[in-house]
């Protein structure tokens, strides 16, 4: 199991930079498609997996060496999922959220795994 989250670690850590990227030069040129949507909303399914396999690994008596890897971990999920509640009902602005976030997220997610390990 410590095995898979690690693995979903570095795919989360991928796709978070791949993602913000790809949103960022969308927004920068003005077009955004359907790819860009889903390679965000993948970035975000992403968090959510890492953190559910994360949850389960206490359980079988796993635990990480410092308490801050929870705090990254927890904070990376919630920045990722928290344009949903404030950005901009739509145009522009509303990818830049969610690029931004995603970005950060990608930040965040790099110092849990630097916390994990």
């Amino acid at each position: 199991m410590v095995a898979v989250h690690v693995a979903l670690g570095i795919a989360v850590l991928v796709v978070c930079f791949g993602a913000a990227a790809l949103g960022l030069v969308a927004h920068r040129r003005g077009v955004a498609g359907a790819w860009v949507a889903h390679s965000l909303v993948l970035a975000q399914t992403t968090l959510v997996a890492q953190a559910g396999v994360g949850l389960l690994l206490p359980l079988d008596g796993r635990r990480a060496p410092d308490r801050l890897h929870y705090t990254y971990g927890a904070l990376a999920l919630g920045v990722a999922l928290s344009p949903w509640f404030y950005a901009p009902e739509s145009g522009p602005r509303r990818l830049l959220w969610f690029s931004g976030t995603t970005l950060l997220a990608g930040a965040l997610a790099v110092r849990a795994y630097m916390t994990g390990s």
